[in-house]
């Protein structure tokens, strides 16, 4: 399982990424292997200004739809239109090809205070 050390963590499974002004969002290799088969990926909220762990989409498996939650406050810029064909790509690479969001952050230093890769891996048993 990978948990790269440049990416910020949730307790929900969300990573986030910034560069400069704008952060991509996507759920972590732990999450897309405890949904398992990824067929939908929901993500309406583009424009709309969220709050932190506010639900910005839903992920639906085989067997479950989950939540998807905003790791920080902003405003979604942009969605990965790859995964409306090919929501496979969360499964096969969460944190490149399968990235579900890019946002604006309210407040950059709310991203500091996620979770580090050695404190997720802790988190999830790894």
């Amino acid at each position: 399982m990978e948990f790269p050390g440049t990416l910020r963590y949730t307790k929900d499974h969300e990573w986030i990424s910034i560069d400069g002004d704008t952060a991509t969002v996507g759920i972590t290799d732990f999450a897309q292997k405890e949904l398992g088969d990824i067929v939908f990926v929901d993500i309406n909220s583009v424009g709309k200004p969220l709050g932190a762990n506010e639900i910005f989409g839903t992920v639906e498996a085989v067997k479950t739809v989950s939540d998807l939650y905003l790791p920080v406050s902003g405003t979604i810029t942009e969605v990965n239109a790859d995964l409306e064909g090919n929501p496979e790509n969360v499964n096969k690479d969460p944190y490149t090809a399968g990235w579900m969001v890019k946002m604006t952050v309210d407040n950059p230093a709310d991203v500091a205070a996620l979770l580090d890769a050695a404190a997720y891996k802790q988190l999830v048993g790894e």
